[in-house]
């Protein structure tokens, strides 16, 4: 009911929150790794719960805690207990610091699910475009394990793919191998905006969404929105236009600064320890309305804005909210 009041209350419903900008990996479409943010002072656990109870004035919310990589953070459980309280807690990571131990207590904090990010089913393919080996292995593996410390139905685990120039023959595969360990597939396209080079941008002949449409359709663990997928094909010829960033998602950055959106992190509207829930809103509600950006179809753009279209609430509404974490999964297809 809280995250329903967010959305009837035209507030975002979707914080990507970084907690580092540290990285054991040196992704090669990624830069992340190297964003001189990673040498700032990162927000306590204390500053965690104060920001996650001012934004609860809102509503609740899902909020990614991402990176660089969370699990970096020693505090990582305390982190998600805290933002747990008030809100949806989500973690996106590489996996490779992963140990059974660590799913458990994460669960056990209130962790409403979990992302492994793996983007070929080849184990030296994506060692190779993650920049560390083993990468592949220690992702799978940490599957399982977060699959196994689920405590109740409806926690989550999907595996994240990010669909690159040369992965589109990779994706059913993958969404094969989360099957196989009780999860959800999730996909991410490739912007250049992370790091300015076009070469990474997915290749394909006008018909990716379509092929993207026809996989959701045959394995009942694809959980990304249709309406999402659809689209795909118009964002990489032109861009998506009308960009509900501000509106409804937003980034907070390791220091607390807050921007429409994570690739306007150099451009910050307000910082969540030094401006109230109202005027956290209003400059929102500015920076949304001066927002003409159409470079990107993150899901966390994607996803979200499909709420706002009935079709697309339509298809969302059972997976969000009386879906369970565990997939129903077609063994016939999958």
């Amino acid at each position: 009911m809280r995250l329903l009041r967010s959305y009837l209350g035209r507030h975002p419903v979707w914080c990507t929150w970084q907690v580092t900008y540290r990285c054991n990996f040196r992704c090669r479409f990624c830069g992340y790794w190297h964003d001189e943010m990673g040498k700032l002072p990162e927000q306590t656990v204390e500053q965690f719960a104060e920001g996650s109870a001012k934004l609860a004035r809102w509503g609740s919310l899902l909020i990614s805690l991402a990176g660089g990589e969370p699990l970096l953070r020693r505090d990582i459980v305390e982190v998600v207990r805290a933002v747990g309280r008030w809100h949806f807690p989500f973690v996106t990571t590489n996996g490779y610091l992963a140990t059974k131990d660590l799913a458990r207590e994460l669960f056990a904090a209130g962790l409403w699910g979990v992302s492994v990010s793996i983007d070929y089913a080849d184990a030296e393919r994506h060692d190779e475009a993650r920049g560390r080996e083993g990468a592949y292995e220690r992702a799978v593996k940490a599957l399982e394990m977060f699959s196994a410390a689920r405590q109740y139905d409806w926690q989550r685990v999907n595996l994240m793919g990010v669909l690159l120039d040369d992965n589109l023959d990779e994706v059913e595969k993958l969404i094969k191998l989360a099957a196989e360990h009780d999860a959800y597939f999730m996909i991410q396209p490739y912007s250049e905006l992370k790091t300015g080079e076009m070469k990474y941008r997915p290749r394909g002949d006008g018909k990716i969404g379509e092929y993207l449409v026809g996989l959701r359709k045959k394995h009942a663990n694809f959980l990304s929105n249709p309406s999402f997928l659809a689209r795909y094909d118009e964002a990489l010829n032109g861009g998506v236009r009308d960009c509900a960033a501000g509106k409804a998602f937003f980034n907070i950055d390791s220091t607390g600064d807050i921007a429409i959106c994570v690739e306007e992190r150099a451009r910050p509207i307000a910082n969540l320890y030094e401006h109230g829930p109202a005027e956290i809103a209003k400059r929102l509600k500015q920076g949304a309305k001066a927002n003409k950006c159409y470079k990107c179809w993150y899901n966390c753009r994607g996803e979200v804005e499909s709420l706002y279209n009935w079709r697309g609430l339509v298809k969302s509404l059972p997976t969000w909210l009386f879906d369970t974490g565990r997939p129903r999964v077609n063994k016939e297809c999958g």
